[in-house]
């Protein structure tokens, strides 16, 4: 597992061969089963059952009890064998060398009738060998046809699909709303076909977990999550959240934790991503983003001041990167800091308001027309505000920087 920023990637590692033991509620070896939980001493009889439930809770129940029916035999654990990247010193008076492999797990689900399975790309990264496990317990051999870090989604193509096995259908991502249910089929823990429910906790999350490039000194982000309070556990990566039809919105990847396990608030990337990105993974292999070089933050009432700006909204251009298009287009990174309210500002640079005619009123919505809109090769309009003065100015997009 990975922690970055207080985001765990819920992926599970089932043995750890340098400490010869496995994290807490997981088996020891990938395949193994969980041990059934006992009853409490003195609590061997059932409690005695509810009477008189509500209607409604009655109708809600049936819902999930169908809907698992329904969706849980395309969920899939995911287990792979990757080659340790650890640097082991080996004792002779200790036995023998510990595995040079280190055994991982994640879910997943099919997404057609080719036996395509869509995962993160956390759970395959670096793998050697992939085990698909349907509901059932059957088991193909899996291979990953693509993958693509800047979404953390990946594709695995299985030997076979069983008999039965429907793929899910997927939702649209902007039909989403803050509120709506929230349903998790997964493998947390090594705990496989696990059902949790929640809510919709908000939508429009951009998070740095997309891949690491020294071009722009960090993570490309990934725009418009999903953020819900069903549980998820590592594990619990690249399963589907469902809507309340049993609809795909989104594919489980993160949780904000300190100690790694639930705590109310994790993520999921968007189902409009995975209705871009999957079809070309497929196809190709890997995707390719159009890319404008240049790293800012949202205008706020400080630099607005500080700038004399019109407005309080837009997206300041803090640095451009050298070389990119952002650059040979001329656009202008911040010139100066101002300090207000004890917190250093970067001030000075341009500050984009729209792209294409489309409002720019944060830089999230930058990064969200790129990806969804444009592609490489485009030249795009930027309107920007230069020492006080509105002016527009034509990008040819590239592709992103591989490193």
């Amino acid at each position: 597992m990975r922690k970055k920023r207080g985001l765990w990637l819920a992926m599970a590692f089932l043995a750890v061969t340098l400490a010869g033991c496995a994290p807490c509620g997981l088996a020891a070896a990938a395949g193994r089963a969980a041990s059934p939980t006992q009853p409490a001493a003195g609590l061997s009889a059932p409690l005695p059952e509810v009477r008189g439930s509500l209607p409604n809770v009655a109708e809600q129940e049936k819902l999930l009890v169908d809907l698992y029916k329904r969706t849980s035999p395309a969920v899939v654990n995911v287990q792979v064998t990757k080659r340790s990247q650890g640097t082991f010193r080996f004792d002779p008076q200790q036995g023998e060398p510990p595995d040079e492999f280190v055994h991982g797990q994640g879910s997943g689900f099919v997404i057609d009738r080719e036996a395509h399975i869509v995962t993160n790309h956390h759970v395959v990264e670096g793998a050697e060998e992939v085990l698909v496990i349907y509901s059932d317990g059957d088991q193909a051999r899996g291979q990953v046809v693509g993958a693509d870090a800047d979404s953390d989604l990946a594709v695995i193509k299985a030997d076979h699909l069983p008999a039965g096995v429907a793929p899910l259908e997927l939702s649209d991502t902007d039909q989403v709303e803050v509120g709506q249910a929230a349903i998790a089929i997964g493998n947390p823990f090594g705990l496989q076909g696990t059902l949790t429910t929640g809510i919709v906790s908000a939508v429009g999350r951009t998070l740095p977990l997309g891949r690491e490039s020294s071009s722009i000194g960090g993570r490309f982000s990934i725009p418009r999550m999903i953020q819900t309070d069903a549980a998820i556990n590592p594990g619990n990566s690249g399963g589907p959240l469902l809507d309340s039809r049993g609809r795909v919105i989104g594919i489980n990847t993160a949780i904000n934790a300190q100690n790694g396990v639930n705590s109310g608030v994790g993520f999921a990337v968007p189902v409009s991503l995975i209705r871009r990105v999957v079809p070309r993974l497929i196809q190709e292999g890997r995707y390719v983003y159009p890319w404008l070089g240049i790293s800012g933050r949202d205008v706020n009432p400080d630099i607005a001041d500080a700038m004399g700006l019109p407005s309080r909204r837009g997206a300041l251009v803090v640095e451009v990167v050298k070389s990119s298009p952002a650059e040979r287009a001329g656009l202008r990174p911040s010139t100066r800091r101002v300090t207000a309210h004890d917190t250093e500002l970067e001030v000075g640079g341009d500050v984009i308001t729209a792209i294409d005619d489309q409002p720019v009123r944060q830089f999230d919505d930058l990064l969200v027309y790129l990806i969804e809109n444009a592609s490489v090769g485009q030249t795009v309009r930027l309107t920007i505000i230069r020492d006080g003065q509105p002016q527009v100015v034509p990008v040819t997009l590239a592709e992103r920087p591989t490193d």
